[in-house]
């Protein structure tokens, strides 16, 4: 079989750049990415945009027990309910926008054991809100292994005094803690994408060390990386304001220096700004 060629099983169809889907095929690739974040024996897993299945086969192949695929493609939905798992209740396929699932409520009506994992070749279109959701759920959601491009997964797990660094990690490592597993060129994937992509794995924390209050975490990043260039006192000055505070003497509270830029703080210094906001 050809690299241009669609393995025996999976639909014969072409990826839709609006839905930024771009596919795998090499069985050994989908085999390390639908372990990256361990064994899946037995466990529940929600895969996002399963495209032709490539994915959806080797998590079945490793073991899961029961995986959820949503598709927002209708011609790979139809596809994959036509699987003999699908059949016996193994692949639940759900035609929908991933943006749009209320995740909770669709494991318990599909009886998922918790806490599910999340494995996925991400669309390029979707991947970091569906992050900020996940990251901001409940004890349902487990491990996360996801494919994104290699600048967002860079983003995804990076560490202070680094360019990547910003909102989003600060959120991740609020809750999770992450590692790129690989990296794969754009000639791994069908179409070839315009940049190189990456597998993010992101283990759960122990509950005593999970941030609780993550949207006042995403206000207080936001505003801090919002003006990367600018000290502190004055990049944070709006947001002290609409909480009734005055930027340096709030900082300067925290034990926080007024004049430090955003990327060179680290987490608890994040945790502490945040949950002073929480009335």
């Amino acid at each position: 079989m050809s690299r241009d060629e669609t393995p025996p099983g999976l639909t014969q169809a072409t990826a839709r750049k609006a839905l930024g889907q771009h596919f795998l095929f090499d069985p050994d690739i989908l085999k390390r990415t639908a372990l990256a974040a361990g064994p899946i024996e037995g466990r529940t897993v929600i895969e996002v945009g399963p495209g032709p299945g490539g994915l959806t086969r080797a998590l079945l192949d490793n073991g899961a027990a029961k995986v959820i695929a949503v598709e927002a493609d209708e011609r790979f939905a139809q596809a994959l309910q036509s699987w003999p798992e699908a059949k016996s209740g193994r692949l639940h396929v759900i035609l929908k926008d991933a943006r749009k699932v209320r995740w909770e409520e669709m494991l318990a009506e599909l009886g998922g054991t918790t806490p599910a994992m999340m494995i996925s070749n991400l669309p390029y279109n979707v991947g970091t809100p569906l992050l900020v959701a996940w990251l901001k759920s409940g004890p349902w959601r487990g491990e996360m292994a996801l494919m994104f491009q290699k600048e967002v997964a860079e983003r995804v797990c990076a560490k202070p005094n680094t360019d990547q660094y910003g909102r989003l990690a600060v959120l991740t490592h609020a809750v999770t803690d992450p590692h790129i597993a690989f990296t794969l060129p754009p000639g791994a994937f069908r179409p070839p994408p315009k940049v190189d992509s990456a597998v993010a794995v992101l283990h759960p924390l122990p509950p005593e060390k999970v941030f609780p209050h993550l949207d006042k975490l995403e206000e207080v990043a936001g505003a801090a990386f919002g003006q990367r260039r600018k000290m502190l006192r004055a990049g944070l000055k709006p947001l002290a304001k609409r909480h009734g505070l005055k930027a340096v003497e709030w900082l300067q509270s925290l034990d926080i220096d007024p004049t430090a830029r955003a990327e060179t703080l680290i987490q608890d210094e994040f945790r502490r700004m945040a949950a002073s906001l929480v009335k």
